[in-house]
């Protein structure tokens, strides 16, 4: 199995460096054969060859295994007519990763912003091609307008495919859990974008009479979230919500750097940690990797699962058990989460669990 990696901006070469070693100590241990190969994206694509992301990278992609995605520093890039390309939406609809998949769920340590006795364990399904974002809306031109300086318009796509293939996945992601889907729209207000992709969930959910389904306005999801996350299982949301959605969830049930995430499509997936590159931590061995290692496991188990290959399932289970064995002791957390240990011990430890086995 041949994986691409891009290492990225910020804390991202330190953290994707973790996952690489976990991902060497459980293809020792489960015999992978994983194989990696490196290319530049970001600020140090952007110094070698004016861009931050080369087609011809996106393009070569296509013919790997899986891919490892470090973090970008977007907000800080350039304009796109001067380089400035944004690497996860180009991943997202070049390659058609139009599942990203992110779990939230309650760890008692740090689950400080969690109401008392309230637990978290669900996944939001979040579609990623479409929806507000300006560069996946138009096959040319940009989805924002300003007819005038005092005056932005901003446009939304909504389509019946991307919205009944993302409900789908909700759907069988869910009668492998507890068996339940919640759409999240604004349909009371966005008649005709988050109906149609309302009446599309409905049309799923009759494929799937063993999971039970209801939708639920996105302001009163937040209030859930925070009330009663007990009634959760798979959320099913578009592009903004679901964005927004997840790092709330994530954030409630202990932190962002603790949330892994995959970006999938039907033929290939790429790991790629929900949390941005914060550059102010950079090269100082202070970033928690947790999120980028978790985001690998999935990797490793959405592999397993497509290419029906049972070791690869079990080596993404194998990580995240070793990483939960690591956290459970106070003296092997990061700073971020109340310990005083670095990226690296953080990484060494988590590797030594696997190691044991």
């Amino acid at each position: 199995m041949k994986l691409l990696v891009l290492p990225g901006d910020g804390i991202g070469p330190e953290i994707v460096a973790s996952s690489i070693d976990v991902l060497k100590a459980v293809d020792k241990s489960f015999g992978l054969d994983l194989s990696y190969d490196y290319e530049d994206v970001g600020f140090a694509s952007l110094s070698k060859h004016g861009t931050t992301l080369r087609e011809e990278t996106l393009q070569k992609a296509r013919s790997y295994d899986g891919i490892v995605l470090g973090t970008q520093s977007h907000a800080d890039y350039p304009a796109p007519e001067k380089g400035g390309r944004n690497i996860s939406a180009a991943f997202r609809v070049g390659l058609d990763l139009y599942a990203n998949v992110r779990p939230a769920r309650t760890r008692e340590a740090f689950a400080s912003n969690m109401k008392a006795g309230k637990t978290m364990d669900l996944v939001i399904m979040r579609e990623a091609t479409e929806g507000f974002y300006p560069d996946r809306n138009m096959a040319r031109g940009w989805g924002e307008v300003m007819p005038s300086p005092d005056m932005a318009i901003s446009m939304r796509k909504i389509t019946r495919h991307c919205s009944m293939r993302i409900a789908r996945r909700a759907f069988e992601l869910a009668t492998k859990r507890r068996k339940k889907v919640t759409a999240i729209h604004k349909a009371n207000s966005f008649h005709m974008t988050d109906g149609l992709f309302l009446e599309c969930c409905r049309a799923v959910a009759k494929e799937f009479p063993q999971v039970a389904f209801d939708d639920l306005l996105v302001d009163a999801s937040t209030a859930y979230l925070v009330r009663n996350p007990e009634r959760f299982d798979v959320l099913v949301a578009e592009n903004f919500y679901g964005d927004i959605l997840s790092d709330l969830a994530s954030e409630l049930s202990g932190s962002l750097g603790l949330a892994g995430s995959v970006m999938a499509g039907d033929d290939l997936c790429c790991a790629q940690a929900q949390h941005g590159s914060a550059p102010d931590i950079e090269n100082q061995d202070k970033a928690n990797p947790t999120s980028m290692i978790l985001s690998v496991a999935m990797l490793l188990e959405w592999i397993g699962e497509h290419r029906k290959i049972a070791k690869f399932t079990d080596a993404g289970l194998a990580v995240h058990a070793a990483v939960e064995k690591v956290l459970a002791d106070p003296a092997t957390r990061t700073a971020d989460l109340g310990g005083t240990i670095g990226t690296k011990a953080f990484t060494r430890a988590v590797v030594a669990v696997l190691n044991e086995q």
